[in-house]
């Protein structure tokens, strides 16, 4: 102090220190730090002292147990003794004992990972950054995909946590990789592992896809995602570069599921920029692709009902009339439902998701409600008739004008809509709605104008109205008048 200082009294001065204090530190040759004794009694009496017995008990007996729920109990046993502001009291002694006393908490033990040894994978929800396409909310899922040692990661788009996506997401990530690695690590995915009730571990056509790529499948203890800690910890990292990456494109409206899908992979592509080095040392030792992808679909055996409809994972499908009574093999798929016959596919289908939904196409059965109209008021799928909002228009227009044959009528615009095209008679349908004509809707009017698409000015073409600048002068003199 004093060998940078003229005296004592000014070093002190400068450390904010009296003179006196300044001249025991330095006799000592002490810091004050260090001089300062550690304080082992209480300065005011612990309210907690009586019953801390029982506190200590019940969080024995469950280590859960937050302090604040202990707190409110307290308050419950002993009617007026707490108050409020005494819960951080508490909440400090339960911390200490915890940290003195209390049980050995879980130890995560960081692992060595070797170049080509292992992949973790897992579905992450995307539902919640808000993704739409043209303006409908897209709920959806990612399977994704990382290699541990590189960190290298794809990822690719589902809606379930199904076998098909897995399989389908696994696949599409070691193809793109171009080799495998020696295991893949999931959490206890109910479409990977089998339950308890199972004597087998994983499920088999799970495993079968395992065993195409010479692959060893392993999974997490269940309610143990730390131990899927690489992919968990890249979910996190994924889906926050995924926010960053929408709030700089301004927007988070597609046009296309597909857009979106290839906004994702340019995302991925900037991710794993710099981690070629440590991927090459991993594709160093990777294993070989078998000559061909194995087929993600889940086959099965399904009979169409009298209603032309097949059940499939407790959804209905119609299909063309001419195959009721007869068995198809439907091919579910991660996105779509394959219906095979005789070795020919016969439909291809939106996967529905979820359960008891149903997607009835008017085409499949046209034919003979045409021939029982009677059917279509109470059909039990009637709302899926109706395939644009045009369609549901002209009915209800239907309904109002012509009520005795509205069924009818409409009935047969929907067979002009199978024989003719949707798009053309959906175009008729506008002209007569937007009344630009005095001809009432009938199949008999929308045939006529199916004639004459030409002539119907396209959705497109905006009129807009000449403005009269008149009116703005006139305005404005009146205005400087009144000034």
């Amino acid at each position: 102090m004093s060998n940078t200082e003229k005296n004592q009294e000014i070093a002190a001065s400068k450390a904010g220190m009296d003179p006196k204090t300044a001249r025991k530190y330095l006799v000592l040759n002490r810091l004050p730090s260090e001089v300062k004794k550690e304080r082992h009694w209480r300065t005011r009496e612990d309210p907690f002292s009586e019953v801390w017995d029982q506190v200590r008990q019940q969080i024995e007996e469950n280590s859960g147990l937050e302090a604040k729920t202990l707190f409110e109990w307290l308050q419950r046993e002993h009617p007026g003794r707490y108050s409020d502001g005494q819960i951080r009291t508490l909440q400090r002694r339960v911390k200490l004992w915890r940290a003195t006393e209390g049980p050995a908490q879980e130890v995560y033990f960081g692992q060595t990972h070797e170049p080509g040894r292992l992949c973790a994978s897992d579905f992450t929800h995307m539902t919640e950054l808000g993704i739409t396409i043209q303006g409908q909310t897209l709920a959806h899922l990612v399977y994704h995909f990382v290699l541990t040692y590189s960190n290298w990661e794809t990822g690719t788009i589902c809606y379930s946590e199904s076998l098909e996506s897995l399989s389908e997401g696994w696949q599409d990530a070691v193809w793109e990789l171009g080799a495998v690695p020696v295991g893949h690590r999931t959490d206890s995915l109910s479409s990977a592992v089998n339950n308890m009730s199972n004597l087998e571990e994983f499920n088999r056509r799970y495993e079968a896809v395992m065993k195409y790529y010479g692959v060893k499948p392993q999974h997490t203890n269940p309610a143990s995602p730390h131990e899927n800690g690489d992919a968990e910890q890249s979910h996190h990292r994924f889906k926050r570069a995924v926010e960053q990456a929408l709030m700089l494109r301004g927007s988070r409206d597609f046009v296309s599921v597909a857009e979106y899908a290839q906004f994702l992979q340019d995302l991925l592509a900037q991710r794993n920029a710099g981690r070629r080095q440590r991927l090459a040392e991993e594709l160093a030792v990777m294993g070989e692709l078998p000559a061909r992808r194995m087929e993600s679909a889940r086959r099965e055996r399904v009979k169409v009902d009298s209603g032309s409809l097949i059940h499939v994972e407790r959804n209905a499908y119609s299909v063309n009339s001419r195959l009721i009574g007869e068995k198809v093999e439907a091919r579910v798929y991660l996105d779509h439902v394959e219906v095979w016959y005789g070795q020919k596919k016969v439909e291809e289908l939106p996967r529905l998701r979820g359960r008891s939904k149903h997607r009835v196409d008017y085409r499949h059965i046209i034919e003979w409600l045409v021939r029982k109209p009677g059917a279509f008021e109470n059909y039990r799928y009637k709302e899926d008739l109706f395939p644009t909002s045009r369609f549901r228009m002209a009915y209800d227009a239907l309904q109002e004008t012509a009520a005795g044959r509205a069924v009818k009528e409409y009935l047969k615009i929907l067979k002009l809509a199978a024989d003719e095209g949707e798009t053309p008679v959906d175009e008729a349908l506008r002209e007569l709605l937007e009344g630009k004509t005095e001809t009432a809707i009938t199949a008999g009017s929308v045939s006529e104008l199916l004639q004459r698409l030409d002539t119907i000015t396209p959705v497109t073409v905006v009129e807009v109205a000449t403005v009269d600048l008149a009116s703005f002068d006139q305005l404005c003199a009146e205005t400087a008048v009144q000034q």
